[in-house]
């Protein structure tokens, strides 16, 4: 089955839903059982799609979303999360214990850092990070006790493209899970598990929802570890309610036509300001003066929206944000992955350690979405922007 069929029809099942295309939504809460030995029954079944024994654990509304995004990945199972950070904390407690060691991609989306920083040293484990660049040179990093590889690729902020093959093979030759946070491709441009990852961390929130109107995560593992990773998103309990999944899987329908035409907008904005006097560098993987262009072009099929920019050394706080402050069409304001361009200024040195250097010496930054508005309007309106800029050097 191609790409765009299944994404079209995964989870759908109308001959069984009195003909209605998409799945219908259920609120529960209480699920009930026509005798005890049903009720027994169901709970010796718990999680297997079409098992339903309290709202928490699940519904037909989830089962639909679960399937479409499992296919999707190519992984065998999925649950979805009511945030994206919970699908990443839900996946990574599955596997950790106190006393084991992470070792985390130093690019790592920044509340994930905080998860480790603040709330795993809380209960005895360690993290390192490590340099997006590492390949299979994680090996010279794991110790007896580390149990998770942690990756996430292009890395968040400056957009390293990691060679997730090689790290996931030195890995697992070292009983390590590998555990992926994929929400820039979201599936569509990488395929998690055909290079080796164990468990995929997605914020759905973004791209698979594709409105801005909807938190949530999702976490795709294989069958060898779906039932450690089904319990430990069960134990948090940070479930997502069935109006948000109806949304996610409505998004999940059209991800394949947006996904491309963020990619066409994307590059097309990256192209232009790579030849702007005021850019030192934008950090755009499918670009070929990227550093890690290479990796990107043999593992991904596209690119979305999002990529970074570093602006010479000469422009001021205050400059940039005079640039920022009158633009029309770019938004300033977390997530992103939505239909709308957004635009903001960050400082990667602050959240950074073992790249930490490389980003101190560096310009200013800015992180730029993509949306699917004509990219001549959003040219003009950037154009606009740095005029702003340049006058109050």
């Amino acid at each position: 089955m191609k790409e765009d069929t299944l994404i079209t029809t995964a989870g759908r099942d109308p001959k069984n839903n009195h003909g209605f295309v998409n799945p219908p939504v259920y609120h529960a809460s209480t699920i009930l059982s026509s005798t005890v030995a049903e009720h027994k029954e169901k709970r010796t079944k718990r999680w297997e799609i079409g098992n339903y024994t309290y709202g928490r654990q699940g519904t037909p509304t989830h089962d639909a979303f679960e399937i479409a995004v499992s296919a999707l990945l190519g992984g065998d199972r999925a649950v979805a999360m009511g945030s994206g950070l919970a699908a990443i904390n839900a996946a990574m407690l599955a596997f950790l214990e106190s006393g084991d060691h992470v070792l985390m991609v130093d690019s790592v989306y920044g509340p994930a850092r905080n998860f480790c920083n603040n709330f795993l040293a809380r209960f005895g484990v360690e993290t390192t990070y490590y340099s997006p660049s590492v390949g299979a040179g994680i090996g010279d990093l794991i110790k007896d006790n580390t149990k998770i590889v942690y990756t996430e690729s292009p890395g968040s902020l400056t957009f390293e493209v990691q060679d997730i093959r090689a790290i996931a093979d030195v890995a697992h030759e070292n009983d390590c899970v590998v555990i992926m946070d994929d929400t820039w491709s979201s599936g569509v441009f990488f395929k998690p598990f055909e290079h080796g990852v164990d468990v995929s961390a997605i914020a759905a929130t973004k791209y698979i929802v594709g409105h801005s109107d909807v938190m949530m995560g999702v976490i795709t593992t294989t069958n060898e570890h779906w039932q450690r990773v089904r319990q430990s998103a069960s134990s948090l309990g940070a479930n997502s309610g069935p109006d948000d999944v109806f949304l996610a899987t409505r998004g999940l329908r059209t991800i394949g036509l947006r996904m491309w035409q963020h990619n066409e907008n994307g590059l097309k904005l990256a192209k232009w300001l790579q030849d702007r006097p005021e850019v030192e560098t934008v950090m755009h993987p499918g670009l070929p003066r990227h550093p890690t262009h290479d990796l990107w072009k043999r593992d991904f099929s596209g690119a979305c929206g999002l990529f970074g920019v570093e602006l010479k050394k000469n422009f001021s706080e205050e400059a940039i944000a005079v640039m920022l402050d009158d633009l029309t069409y770019f938004g300033m304001g977390a997530s992103w992955g939505g239909f709308e361009s957004l635009i903001l200024h960050t400082n990667p040195a602050a959240i950074r350690v073992a790249t930490k250097d490389q980003w101190e010496n560096a310009g200013p930054t800015l992180r730029i979405h993509a949306g699917l508005e004509d990219t001549e309007d959003l040219i003009a309106d950037l154009d606009e922007g740095f005029a702003r800029l340049n006058a109050h050097k």
